[in-house]
C-alpha cells in the first residue's frame, strides 16, 4: 500500500480529531477553491481510509474498557429506566397509577446490550420460522 505523505498524516490526524474533512484538509495545509469536494477524494483513497481505520482502533485499544464494564453499565440503564415509578398528581401527590421512568431509555439499552452480546444476528433474523396454531378445536394426541 502507498505510503501517505506527511500533508496527508496530518489530515488522517484532524479528520479523526474533528470528522471535518473541509476543516481537516486546511489544518493539513491543502490550498484548492473547494477544499470540501478534495477532502471528499482523499476520504476515497484506499491508503488514507485503511490510516483512518488503525488510528481508530488505536485510539479504541487505548481506551481499555472491559467488556464487563459495559455490560454492568448496560444493565444499569436498563434496569432504572424500567423502574415502575408513581405518577403524581399537579400537587405532586402519587394518583395510585404507575408508570416506566423511561420506557424509550431501557429498551434502547437492552438493545445494545443484545447486540453486544450478539444475540441476534443478520443471519437470524432472516431465518423465519412457520407458526402452527392449535386450538381446542383441533387438538388431538397427534398433534401434541
Amino acid at each position: 500500500m502507498k505510503q501517505l505523505t506527511p500533508q496527508q498524516k496530518r489530515f488522517v490526524i484532524e479528520y479523526i480529531r474533528t470528522l471535518d474533512g473541509e476543516f481537516a484538509a486546511k489544518k493539513a495545509g491543502y490550498k484548492c477553491k473547494d477544499l470540501k469536494a478534495f477532502s471528499l477524494e482523499l476520504l476515497e483513497k484506499e491508503n488514507i481510509i485503511h490510516e483512518i481505520k488503525v488510528h481508530l482502533k488505536q485510539q479504541i485499544e487505548s481506551l481499555n474498557v472491559p467488556k464487563g464494564y459495559v455490560i454492568q453499565k448496560l444493565l444499569q440503564i436498563a434496569e432504572f429506566s424500567l423502574e415502575k415509578e408513581d405518577i403524581l398528581d399537579k400537587d405532586g401527590s402519587p394518583t395510585g397509577k404507575m408508570k416506566l421512568r423511561d420506557s424509550s431509555a431501557g429498551l434502547k439499552a437492552l438493545e445494545s446490550l443484545c447486540k453486544y452480546l450478539g444475540f441476534s444476528s443478520p443471519a437470524e433474523e432472516e431465518q423465519y420460522h412457520e407458526a402452527k396454531i392449535i386450538t381446542i378445536s383441533n387438538l388431538d394426541d397427534n398433534k401434541i
